[in-house]
């Protein structure tokens, strides 16, 4: 009896202990939740909100940074999907979320830099107050969120990784974002809509 209780003692601490972690860890947008508006400093100095895609079927939405090396691998790909899918109503938004004061390569200054250097076909916004990311609930630089035009409203509908190959282009099996934005330009659901984001941990002030 004496066994039983301590383990039922254990189990219930555990289990309260975990549901304390779940509660304070920010989950961000579900899947078929409506974006709320967003607020951020482009590379060109103007403001950026959901208003500017309006007439857009949909919208890439991408956080990234100058200094994660993972991002960097991906920048030509990011470019490549903007060419290919803004043209069909699915432009990419690139945003960086990061504190520019725990790498000097993220600060404004420097995000101009680097979307002249490589020529960014899309917006690259910065998340000042970092609120946009909280919102979403992003943790990795990259991290994708594919999102639908309904009704005015822009819906999520995946959620991770660009693609299975992260370091080496050459070697891409599954092109997540372009399954998913081409399924929805299809009219169909998408295949795999929860994918494990793989990069740099976004620095929070």
């Amino acid at each position: 009896m004496k066994f039983f209780l301590s383990w039922s003692l254990t189990g219930l601490l555990v289990l309260i202990l975990a549901q304390s972690v779940v509660a304070q860890t920010p989950k961000g947008y579900n899947l078929g939740d409506a974006i709320a508006d967003l607020r951020l400093k482009n590379v060109d100095n103007r403001q950026i909100t959901l208003t500017d895609y309006r007439d857009q079927k949909g919208l890439v939405v991408v956080f990234m940074s100058n200094h994660c090396p993972f991002a960097k691998a991906y920048e030509d790909r990011l470019i490549a999907l903007d060419r290919k899918f803004s043209p069909q109503g699915y432009p990419v938004l690139a945003i960086m979320p990061n504190d520019p004061k725990a790498y000097e390569d993220d600060s404004f200054r420097n995000m101009q830099a680097r979307a002249k250097e490589k020529g960014y076909s899309f917006a690259y916004g910065m998340d000042e107050t970092q609120a946009t990311a909280r919102a979403f609930g992003a943790t990795r630089t990259p991290e994708v969120y594919v999102m639908k035009q309904t009704s005015g409203q822009f819906i999520l509908e995946y959620v991770g990784t660009i693609d299975d190959s992260p370091q080496d282009a050459a070697s891409v099996q599954r092109r997540y974002i372009d399954e998913a934005v081409s399924s929805l330009l299809a009219g169909r659901p998408v295949q795999s809509p929860i994918t494990k984001p793989i990069g740099c941990a976004i620095k929070w002030k």
